[in-house]
């Protein structure tokens, strides 16, 4: 893509694809989605998105979860609150995502700013997951310190592709949610064939056989790495490293007192951190011979692959349906739908369903499928709200620590139900309170309601930030971060 090229406004690039109407239309509007972006957006940027969020994310996210499960609950024997409080540790390294994003946009490293970090990441993840795998009776401390790892190199994957997505956001607005979409849908794909193999994986292997698996995701973002074609910084002032972070720090401060900014980037917390997560809590008694139905490993991978079929079918719905309608709207509707639907485990733990003569797989694949869709379409919006919120010049950061808030969400979500389930005295053996922290967490997600007035009720294509923000300083750091690409191995050599 030649430089001129990069700059040129969208309403002089894009173009419609039209796809035929009919049966063969509908079957082939992915095919002309997928045609569009990668013309208006380059091929490149489109792999990229579908290696990391599809690969690494969503694959291995599908076959951690279930493994991570069995290896805290058979191989460490935790209390379900116990698990609840390690899992928020894990996803730590997710919270210093700015930490990432600051590195890749101001510290290049021999004279690139993306490759080595693709790289490094997958070292990480490939020696991380190699430990878990390899090391027997390995500590609880450095099994979660390897686990830690192996979520920083995915986070440290996950901040240098996101860098991509918010450029194209702020030159491409009303292609944001397109490319949240292209997101969602790899991500959901990739969790859909790693939740499908991961019961039958764990019992085939075990869970930390799952682990050595996990070392391939890893092993591709290495090569994404290799693969990665950019322009070389040349003559690199490294002594200005230090004023680039303090003027990056200060450039965010000054976006987030922002009024656009703050009080969507608290909704984002807050509409997170009031969902309290109780997932420990259900898995044992999935599980649990007595209490529970006894689920087996692989139709607990069943269950998360219909889940992520859920999910799937959420962003298409959000795509196809909600894209266009404001966010205040749409965050409404499925926060009420969230709150709802959580009761549907209150129903299968106080065993109603059996009354009714509905097996327990029926329903909580069911139960499964209806709360992961609403809660990707509760995610969408937020995520394309995002990607509007980053000021030009530290999109890369700043969507970084806004992915960040919401993970201090998440992890506060995670810790405040593990604290409730220890509460509630709800252990791998005692589940006679789980209805109670079931009915709190759905009452619980309704509160973020109350709070919608922080919301913008702008047209979701229109930009949210003042014209100002959205000018960038430098034009030469733009035209290295535009011309940025993925090459074939082929086309390399």
């Amino acid at each position: 893509m030649d430089k001129e090229e990069a700059l040129q406004p969208e309403a002089q690039t894009h173009k419609e694809w039209r796809p035929k109407e009919g049966l063969l239309g509908l079957i082939l509007k992915p095919i002309y989605w997928f045609k569009m972006l990668s013309n208006e957006l380059h091929w490149s940027f489109v792999l990229g998105v579908v290696i990391v969020y599809g690969v690494n994310q969503g694959v291995s996210i599908g076959l951690s979860r279930v493994s991570t499960q069995y290896y805290m609950k058979d191989e460490q024997k935790l209390q379900p609150s116990e698990a609840q409080v390690y899992f928020g540790l894990i996803q730590i390294p997710w919270i210093v995502k700015p930490l990432w994003g600051l590195l890749t946009d101001i510290l290049p490293i021999f004279g690139y700013r993306r490759r080595p970090y693709f790289i490094l990441a997958g070292f990480v993840g490939v020696s991380s997951m190699l430990m878990l795998a390899l090391q027997k009776s390995l500590p609880l401390s450095a099994a979660i310190l390897s686990l830690m790892a192996a979520s920083a190199g995915v986070a440290i994957a996950d901040v240098t592709i996101d860098a991509c997505v918010t450029e194209n956001s702020i030159s491409h607005p009303s292609l944001a949610g397109d490319m949240q979409s292209l997101c969602g849908v790899s991500s959901s794909i990739g969790a859909l064939v790693g939740f499908a193999i991961s019961g039958f994986l764990v019992h085939l292997f075990g869970p930390k056989g799952v682990f050595g698996v996990l070392s391939i995701p890893a092993g591709m973002v290495i090569l994404v790495g290799m693969i990665l074609r950019e322009p070389p910084v040349h003559n690199f002032a490294y002594r200005r490293v230090s004023r680039k972070f303090v003027d990056a720090g200060k450039a965010m401060w000054i976006a987030l007192k922002c009024r656009d900014v703050w009080r969507p980037c608290l909704y984002m917390y807050l509409s997170l951190a009031l969902g309290l997560n109780i997932h420990e809590g259900m898995f044992y008694w999935y599980t649990d011979e007595k209490a529970g139905p006894a689920f087996s490993q692989e139709v607990i991978g069943s269950i998360f692959s219909v889940g992520a079929a859920g999910s799937l079918f959420g962003v298409l719905l959000y795509q196809n349906v909600f894209k266009k309608h404001p966010f205040h709207h749409v965050l409404f509707w499925a926060q009420l739908l969230y709150g709802t639907s959580g009761l549907l485990d209150l129903v299968l733990v106080l065993r109603l369903n059996l009354r009714y003569g509905m097996p327990d797989y029926f329903f909580v694949v069911i139960d499964e499928a209806i709360s992961r869709m609403i809660g990707r379409l509760k995610w969408m919006p937020l995520l394309v709200l995002s990607s509007k919120l980053c000021p030009s010049g530290i999109e890369g950061t700043f969507f970084a620590l806004l992915m960040s808030i919401d993970h201090v969400g998440m992890l506060s979500s995670s810790w405040a139900g593990g604290l409730l389930l220890h509460i509630l005295n709800v252990t791998r053996t005692q589940f006679s309170n789980l209805w109670l922290a079931i009915l709190i967490r759905s009452f619980s997600r309704l509160l973020p309601i109350g709070l919608l007035f922080l919301i913008p009720r702008s047209d979701p294509n229109a930009s949210i930030l003042p014209t100002e923000m959205l000018k960038t300083k430098n034009r030469d750091e733009i035209l290295e971060s535009e011309n940025m690409e993925l090459a074939s191995l082929v086309n390399s050599i």
